[in-house]
């Protein structure tokens, strides 16, 4: 387990993401959570290029600020 993810969160791989026009669209459980453009998407690109698929979990919920607030739980 990775010692950033505790509770185990990213282990059903929540987040994924889809290179579009341009864009990067990072979504979680099927909901856009944020769009990259221009520099930021390159530099996630790069990023997630060299990234396993944990590392890739952890990198997306950093991104989209969910990741130390817990929201990846989703609703209740």
């Amino acid at each position: 387990m990775n010692p950033e993810d505790l509770r185990g969160a990213l282990d059903s791989n929540p987040y994924t993401w889809q290179e579009r026009k341009g864009e990067v669209r990072i979504s979680w459980k099927g909901k856009i959570a944020t769009v990259l453009r221009k520099d930021r998407a390159q530099e996630f690109l790069e990023k997630i290029s060299i990234a396993s698929e944990k590392e890739a979990q952890l990198i997306m919920a950093k991104i989209t600020g969910n990741f130390k607030r817990g929201n990846e739980r989703g609703p209740r």
